[in-house]
């Protein structure tokens, strides 16, 4: 088994070389054998199951999904972009969080959540009893998304990324969900939510744990998906900070955490 997840590394490798992004998506994004889409009914699912990558594996796999992204000008994003944000944190993360799309701080910086919303994520993550360190931190999209492009220096020019920018983009985070392959995603804020759940409002989707379903990966293996407020929607509005709480009690239980308190 392990020669096969190495042997499947070194494919997703050759393919980003050899091949234009879309290809190499596309395989990374299946991150299974193919002899599992034509296994009989009947043949026992142990022997036939996607290869379980190592640490090693995976942080190479996510590595190279980076350096495609950093070369994507797929959507007009990639061509107005300071740094291109992929995503940080564990390869082998049980919890993902996942926004929208990058801001100033993130598209200065070329990393997810640094600015005033990542400081308020990061006391989120920690109130869980957990660290930054620990969990994985991305976007829908990977690019800044500006109200006007032709200014990266102002502040307050951001926008939710458009239907288009997330199709377009789709494919790169659904490769590191496939990849990471963690148990519990949370998506924050509506643009995250509705592309990942379902089309509908935030407050249709909060309050319950959801069953991931990707459209351009096969996931091995159940993954859970809450939906709460995106932090820079609780430093605008800082009363919805207590259902923001309730949303991550809502999955700490899930995960088996101590609530503080309890």
């Amino acid at each position: 088994m392990k020669k096969e997840a190495r042997d499947l590394a070194r494919e997703f490798k050759t393919f980003l070389a050899n091949n234009e992004e879309e290809d190499f998506i596309m395989k990374a994004g299946a991150a299974k054998t193919p002899a599992s889409s034509t296994m009989p009914e009947k043949e026992n699912p142990a022997e036939t199951a996607a290869p379980s990558f190592s640490d090693g594996e995976k942080a190479e796999i996510l590595a190279e999904t980076a350096s495609a992204i950093a070369r994507c000008q797929r959507c007009p994003l990639g061509t107005t972009r300071i740094k291109a944000v992929p995503g940080e944190g564990n390869p082998n993360a049980r919890l993902m969080f996942i926004g929208e799309g990058p801001g100033f701080d993130e598209d200065h910086q070329g990393r997810p959540f640094v600015g005033r919303a990542g400081q308020l994520l990061d006391k989120m993550i920690e109130a869980m009893g957990l660290q930054r360190g620990e969990v994985f931190i991305a976007n829908m999209v990977k690019c800044h998304p500006m109200i006007d492009a032709t200014d990266t220096e102002k502040r307050g020019n951001d926008r939710p990324p458009s239907l288009e920018e997330i199709a377009l983009c789709r494919k790169f985070i659904e490769s590191q969900i496939a990849v990471i392959r963690p148990q519990y995603i949370v998506a924050l804020g509506g643009v995250a939510a509705k592309s990942l759940i379902k089309d509908t409002s935030l407050s249709a989707l909060r309050g319950k744990v959801h069953e991931l379903e990707l459209d351009s990966a096969d996931l091995d293996g159940s993954v859970k998906i809450i939906a709460t407020y995106h932090p820079a929607a609780l430093l605008r509005n800082p009363n919805w900070k207590k259902d923001a709480w309730e949303d991550l009690k809502m999955l700490m239980r899930e995960m088996n955490l101590k609530i503080p308190g309890k």
